[in-house]
């Protein structure tokens, strides 16, 4: 079921941070690329992908509007098309993510990284803003990132706060961690906090029991990344949520992205704010 992680040249997500997105973009497509995303193209928003019948898109179109903080939008195909309009010019949705999943009844069947074989002229795809567009405002402004530095995933956990239902979508949020020095905390919580369609500011900062988190160490989705004496777990809402719907709802058919490698867009951070 499972795709290998590969960058070109033994390089890692990092050492794009300073490539254009049409180009990593390409690298996806040849397949020379399937490992997360996370530090990629840095100043370029990072999104999310959920892929839906057409008969299911005005329920889930209306579940994000009533869930704004983990699934702000970003754009929505026409029906059937491949093609984006404003955010990622030229992208071939089926293809141009390093990663994919495949989930029928709820259930994953599959990580692939090509879903041309799937697609069909009824589809409606939805791209949901990632808080990996917020990493390199928080990096020019001296927080650290520590997934970056471990060159690893960034850890996500499903939690206990409800998401408000549509249609046959319900569910939980799902979030992400970042560990912040304390000082730092109220300079993570601006930066972030100026960024509402890529997830805005925390939800949750310190006690994970509070919002049903457990372990630390055991990641639902991601990887677990050290966590520095003086510094305190901050979570985000994310785009991992609308998966965590879908598992929850039981739809008969639904393309993602696999959590953490997303679809790199032409859109500059700085027009994300506000």
């Amino acid at each position: 079921m499972g795709v290998s992680e590969i960058y070109p040249e033994g390089k890692t997500a990092a050492d794009f941070a300073a490539w254009k997105p049409g180009d990593v973009r390409k690298l996806i497509r040849e397949g020379k690329i399937t490992g997360q995303t996370s530090g990629m193209c840095e100043g370029y928003a990072q999104a999310n992908l959920v892929v839906l019948p057409k008969e299911l898109a005005y329920d889930f179109l209306l579940f994000a509007q009533r869930n704004p903080r983990p699934c702000p939008l970003l754009e929505v195909s026409d029906t059937g098309s491949r093609t984006l309009h404003e955010i990622a010019d030229g992208a071939d949705i089926a293809r141009d993510i390093p990663k994919y999943r495949i989930y029928e009844h709820g259930v994953l069947t599959g990580e692939y990284t090509d879903v041309s074989d799937f697609w069909n002229d009824g589809l409606v795809s939805f791209l949901i803003g990632c808080s990996f567009s917020f990493e390199g405002e928080l990096l020019a402004a001296d927080v650290p990132v520590r997934q970056i530095e471990e060159h690893c995933n960034v850890p996500m956990y499903d939690t206990s706060i409800p998401c408000r239902s549509a249609g046959i979508f319900h569910g939980n949020m799902v979030v992400s961690m970042r560990p912040i020095p304390e000082a730092l905390i109220p300079r993570a919580v601006l930066v972030t906090g100026a960024m509402p369609r890529v997830h805005g500011a925390p939800v949750a900062i310190g006690d994970p029991e509070s919002i049903g988190i457990h372990d630390l160490s055991r990641p639902d989705y991601g990887d677990a990344v050290t966590i520095k004496e003086g510094e305190v777990p901050v979570f985000w809402p994310c785009g991992v949520t609308p998966q965590a719907a879908v598992m929850a709802s039981k739809p008969d058919f639904c393309i993602t992205h696999s959590p953490g490698h997303m679809l790199l867009t032409d859109v500059k951070n700085v027009l994300l704010k506000y």
